[in-house]
C-alpha cells in the first residue's frame, strides 16, 4: 500500500548521518584523538572492515531506503537493514573474540578513562543502540500509518457519491407533465369534522310566585284602631251635643 514519503524521511536523514560516522570514525578519529589501538590515521584493517565499515554501509543504505520508501514494503525493509547495521555496532566487538584473542580486534581504547569511555560509547555500544531505536522507530510509523487511496479509488468513489442523488429522484417528477395529467387522481378522502361543541346548559329562572286563590287572606287585626277611636272622640258631636 502507498505511504507518504514524509513518513520515514527524517529518521532515514538521520540513520545516514550515523552510518556515515561509523564506517569513517575509526579511520578520522585520530585526527582529534578519538582513536582505538593506532594513532594513524586512515589504517586499514580486516576487522574494522567488518566492525565497522560494513555496518556502516547497511545503516546508510537502510537510511536512505527510508528517505526514499512510498509503501509499507520498501520502509519496512529499509527499517530491517538499519536495524540489523545497528546491532551489528552494539554486538560486533564481543562476537569478535570467536577470532580474535587480543584485548580487543581493533585495539585498545587510547588515552585516559573518560576518552576511553567515550570512544567505547561513539565506536561501538552507544552508536548501535542509537541506531536501532531510530530504525525501530521509523518501522512503527510504517506499519501503524494509514494508506493512501489510489487515484482510480478516488474517482469511482467520486462517481458513486454524484450519482447517488440522482437515483435517489423519484420517478413520478421525471416523467413528462402531460402523462403525469393524464393519470387518475385518487379522490382525496373525506375529512372528518369536529364533533359540534354542546351548547351550554340553560340557567334555570325562577318561576313567578302566583298567589293561590283557596288560601285564606291575612287581615290585621283592628283591636288598635278600634282602641284609637275609643280615645279620641268625634269632636264634632263634642262642639254640637245637640245636633
Amino acid at each position: 500500500m502507498r505511504i507518504s514519503r514524509s513518513t520515514g524521511a527524517f529518521s532515514g536523514l538521520l540513520l545516514v548521518v550515523l552510518g556515515i560516522w561509523g564506517g569513517l570514525v575509526p579511520f578520522i578519529g585520530p585526527y582529534f584523538h578519538y582513536s582505538f589501538g593506532s594513532t594513524a590515521t586512515w589504517h586499514f584493517t580486516t576487522n574494522r572492515l567488518w566492525l565497522d565499515v560494513l555496518p556502516g554501509v547497511a545503516v546508510v543504505l537502510g537510511g536512505l531506503g527510508l528517505m526514499r520508501a512510498g509503501h509499507r514494503i520498501s520502509g519496512g525493509t529499509a527499517s530491517w537493514i538499519a536495524i540489523v547495521g545497528g546491532a551489528w555496532f552494539a554486538v560486533g566487538p564481543a562476537v569478535s573474540l570467536l577470532w580474535e584473542h587480543s584485548s580487543g580486534p581493533i585495539g585498545a581504547p587510547l588515552y585516559g578513562s573518560t576518552r576511553r569511555m567515550l570512544e567505547l560509547v561513539g565506536y561501538f555500544y552507544g552508536l548501535g543502540a542509537l541506531v536501532v531505536a531510530l530504525a525501530a522507530f521509523a518501522l512503527g510509523r510504517f506499519v501503524t500509518k494509514p494508506a493512501l487511496v489510489s487515484e482510480p479509488v478516488v474517482d469511482e468513489l467520486a462517481a458513486v457519491e454524484t450519482s447517488a442523488p440522482a437515483a435517489a429522484v423519484p420517478v413520478a417528477s421525471a416523467q413528462p407533465a402531460a402523462v403525469r395529467a393524464a393519470e387518475p387522481v385518487a379522490p382525496a378522502e373525506p375529512v372528518a369534522l369536529a364533533e359540534p361543541v354542546a351548547a351550554t346548559e340553560a340557567v334555570a329562572t325562577p318561576e313567578p310566585m302566583v298567589a293561590d286563590a283557596t288560601a285564606p287572606v291575612r287581615r290585621r287585626p283592628l283591636i288598635g284602631r278600634r282602641r284609637a277611636a275609643d280615645r279620641e272622640p268625634d269632636t264634632a258631636a263634642t262642639r254640637n251635643p245637640g245636633a
